[in-house]
Protein backbone atom coordinates (compact mmCIF):
# COMPACT_ATOMS: atom_id res chain seq x y z
CA UNK A 1 0.00 0.00 0.00
CA UNK A 2 0.80 3.38 -0.14
CA UNK A 3 1.69 6.64 2.03
CA UNK A 4 -1.69 7.34 1.30
CA UNK A 5 -3.12 4.63 3.43
CA UNK A 6 -6.10 6.20 5.81
CA UNK A 7 -8.95 4.39 7.81
CA UNK A 8 -10.32 3.42 4.19
CA UNK A 9 -7.56 1.07 3.26
CA UNK A 10 -9.22 -2.37 3.92
CA UNK A 11 -6.83 -5.39 5.05
CA UNK A 12 -5.93 -7.63 1.67
CA UNK A 13 -5.73 -11.89 1.56
CA UNK A 14 -1.89 -12.06 0.57
CA UNK A 15 -2.53 -16.21 0.78
CA UNK A 16 -6.02 -17.65 1.54
CA UNK A 17 -5.38 -17.95 4.84
CA UNK A 18 -2.96 -14.54 5.61
CA UNK A 19 -4.63 -11.31 6.23
CA UNK A 20 -2.85 -8.15 5.91
CA UNK A 21 -3.63 -4.50 7.25
CA UNK A 22 -1.65 -1.51 6.38
CA UNK A 23 -2.51 1.66 8.37
CA UNK A 24 -0.38 5.10 7.85
CA UNK A 25 -0.78 6.53 11.92
CA UNK A 26 0.42 10.08 12.74
CA UNK A 27 2.78 9.91 15.35
CA UNK A 28 6.65 8.69 15.77
CA UNK A 29 7.07 4.91 15.73
CA UNK A 30 7.97 5.07 19.43
CA UNK A 31 4.11 6.57 20.18
CA UNK A 32 2.98 4.06 18.40
CA UNK A 33 4.63 0.58 20.25
CA UNK A 34 3.59 2.32 23.55
CA UNK A 35 -0.29 1.81 22.35
CA UNK A 36 0.91 -1.58 21.14
CA UNK A 37 2.56 -3.16 24.17
CA UNK A 38 1.29 -1.32 26.96
CA UNK A 39 -1.80 -2.09 28.96
CA UNK A 40 -3.07 0.74 29.82
CA UNK A 41 -3.13 2.80 26.40
CA UNK A 42 -3.38 -0.69 24.21
CA UNK A 43 -7.09 -1.20 26.26
CA UNK A 44 -8.13 2.35 24.73
CA UNK A 45 -8.55 0.81 21.04
CA UNK A 46 -8.07 -3.10 21.33
CA UNK A 47 -7.14 -4.88 24.97
CA UNK A 48 -5.83 -4.85 27.95
CA UNK A 49 -3.51 -6.88 29.39
CA UNK A 50 0.16 -6.89 30.73
CA UNK A 51 2.98 -7.94 28.45
CA UNK A 52 6.57 -9.22 29.31
CA UNK A 53 8.26 -8.47 26.24
CA UNK A 54 10.17 -11.40 26.38
CA UNK A 55 10.02 -14.61 23.83
CA UNK A 56 7.93 -17.44 25.45
CA UNK A 57 5.85 -15.22 27.52
CA UNK A 58 2.20 -15.63 27.72
CA UNK A 59 0.28 -13.09 28.68
CA UNK A 60 -3.58 -12.67 28.81
CA UNK A 61 -5.57 -9.99 26.27
CA UNK A 62 -8.87 -8.60 27.90
CA UNK A 63 -11.17 -7.42 25.49
CA UNK A 64 -14.40 -4.73 26.92
CA UNK A 65 -15.22 -3.59 23.62
CA UNK A 66 -18.39 -1.63 24.94
CA UNK A 67 -15.66 1.18 26.52
CA UNK A 68 -13.81 1.54 22.85
CA UNK A 69 -16.42 4.45 21.48
CA UNK A 70 -18.44 6.72 22.94
CA UNK A 71 -21.34 5.67 21.85
CA UNK A 72 -20.29 1.71 21.43
CA UNK A 73 -22.99 0.84 19.05
CA UNK A 74 -25.63 -1.77 19.03
CA UNK A 75 -23.46 -5.10 20.17
CA UNK A 76 -24.23 -7.98 17.95
CA UNK A 77 -25.84 -10.85 19.26
CA UNK A 78 -23.44 -13.76 20.54
CA UNK A 79 -20.41 -10.84 21.39
CA UNK A 80 -20.27 -10.24 24.92
CA UNK A 81 -19.21 -7.63 27.52
CA UNK A 82 -16.14 -9.23 27.96
CA UNK A 83 -13.69 -11.94 26.06
CA UNK A 84 -10.03 -12.74 27.35
CA UNK A 85 -7.80 -14.83 24.89
CA UNK A 86 -4.16 -16.36 26.35
CA UNK A 87 -1.41 -15.81 23.72
CA UNK A 88 2.37 -15.52 23.71
CA UNK A 89 5.40 -13.58 22.93
CA UNK A 90 6.58 -15.23 19.50
CA UNK A 91 9.36 -12.62 19.11
CA UNK A 92 10.39 -8.84 19.72
CA UNK A 93 12.81 -6.02 18.51
CA UNK A 94 11.36 -2.68 20.03
CA UNK A 95 9.79 -0.77 18.79
CA UNK A 96 9.78 -2.03 15.40
CA UNK A 97 8.06 -5.55 15.56
CA UNK A 98 5.97 -7.82 17.60
CA UNK A 99 5.33 -11.31 16.67
CA UNK A 100 2.83 -13.12 19.07
CA UNK A 101 0.28 -16.12 18.80
CA UNK A 102 -3.27 -15.72 18.79
CA UNK A 103 -4.56 -18.08 21.20
CA UNK A 104 -3.70 -21.34 20.17
CA UNK A 105 -4.48 -21.29 16.02
CA UNK A 106 -2.87 -18.79 14.63
CA UNK A 107 -0.63 -15.85 14.99
CA UNK A 108 -0.27 -11.46 14.76
CA UNK A 109 2.92 -9.64 13.13
CA UNK A 110 2.93 -6.08 13.90
CA UNK A 111 5.85 -3.99 12.27
CA UNK A 112 6.45 -0.63 12.75
CA UNK A 113 8.11 1.94 9.97
CA UNK A 114 8.77 5.79 9.79
CA UNK A 115 7.45 7.34 7.38
CA UNK A 116 8.75 11.10 8.04
CA UNK A 117 6.12 12.03 11.17
CA UNK A 118 3.72 9.01 10.87
CA UNK A 119 4.15 5.60 11.34
CA UNK A 120 3.15 2.62 9.17
CA UNK A 121 1.39 -0.03 11.28
CA UNK A 122 1.40 -3.13 9.29
CA UNK A 123 -0.77 -6.42 10.94
CA UNK A 124 -0.30 -9.69 9.64
CA UNK A 125 -3.24 -12.17 10.77
CA UNK A 126 -1.82 -15.80 9.86
CA UNK A 127 -4.01 -19.11 9.99
CA UNK A 128 -7.38 -17.60 11.24
CA UNK A 129 -9.05 -21.87 11.67
CA UNK A 130 -12.65 -20.79 9.58
CA UNK A 131 -13.52 -18.50 7.39
CA UNK A 132 -15.89 -17.16 10.20
CA UNK A 133 -12.99 -16.25 12.11
CA UNK A 134 -11.20 -14.77 9.30
CA UNK A 135 -14.26 -12.88 8.61
CA UNK A 136 -14.06 -11.47 12.27
CA UNK A 137 -10.69 -10.56 12.62
CA UNK A 138 -10.65 -8.72 9.33
CA UNK A 139 -13.55 -6.55 10.67
CA UNK A 140 -11.63 -6.68 14.19
CA UNK A 141 -8.78 -5.32 13.04
CA UNK A 142 -10.29 -2.93 11.00
CA UNK A 143 -12.18 -1.52 13.50
CA UNK A 144 -9.85 -1.54 16.20
CA UNK A 145 -7.05 0.22 14.16
CA UNK A 146 -9.79 2.97 13.32
CA UNK A 147 -10.16 3.53 17.29
CA UNK A 148 -6.25 3.40 17.61
CA UNK A 149 -6.30 6.37 14.69
CA UNK A 150 -8.80 8.20 16.05
CA UNK A 151 -7.11 8.42 19.15
CA UNK A 152 -3.82 9.54 17.93
CA UNK A 153 -5.64 11.89 15.43
CA UNK A 154 -7.18 13.59 18.56
CA UNK A 155 -10.56 13.03 17.00
CA UNK A 156 -13.43 10.72 17.49
CA UNK A 157 -14.21 7.13 16.02
CA UNK A 158 -17.43 5.31 15.45
CA UNK A 159 -19.27 3.78 17.31
CA UNK A 160 -17.27 0.33 17.57
CA UNK A 161 -19.55 -2.22 17.14
CA UNK A 162 -21.16 -0.64 14.55
CA UNK A 163 -18.40 -0.13 12.55
CA UNK A 164 -16.85 -3.55 12.91
CA UNK A 165 -20.71 -4.83 11.85
CA UNK A 166 -20.54 -2.70 8.44
CA UNK A 167 -16.69 -3.99 7.82
CA UNK A 168 -17.67 -7.34 8.52
CA UNK A 169 -20.42 -7.56 5.66
CA UNK A 170 -17.92 -5.73 3.82
CA UNK A 171 -15.07 -8.33 4.26
CA UNK A 172 -17.56 -10.76 3.69
CA UNK A 173 -18.42 -9.11 0.11
CA UNK A 174 -14.60 -8.84 -0.45
CA UNK A 175 -13.51 -12.14 0.22
CA UNK A 176 -15.93 -13.81 -1.39
CA UNK A 177 -15.67 -17.77 -0.76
Amino acid sequence: MTQTTKSSAYGQLVEPTVLKLERLLPGPVERVWDYLTQSELRRQWLASGVMDLSPGTEFEFVWRNDELTDPPGARPDGMGAENRMTCKILDVDPPRRLFISWGVQSDVLFELAEKGEDTLLTITHRRPPTRDVLLSVSAGWHAHVDVLEAKLAGTKAAPHWDNWVRLRSEYDRRFSA
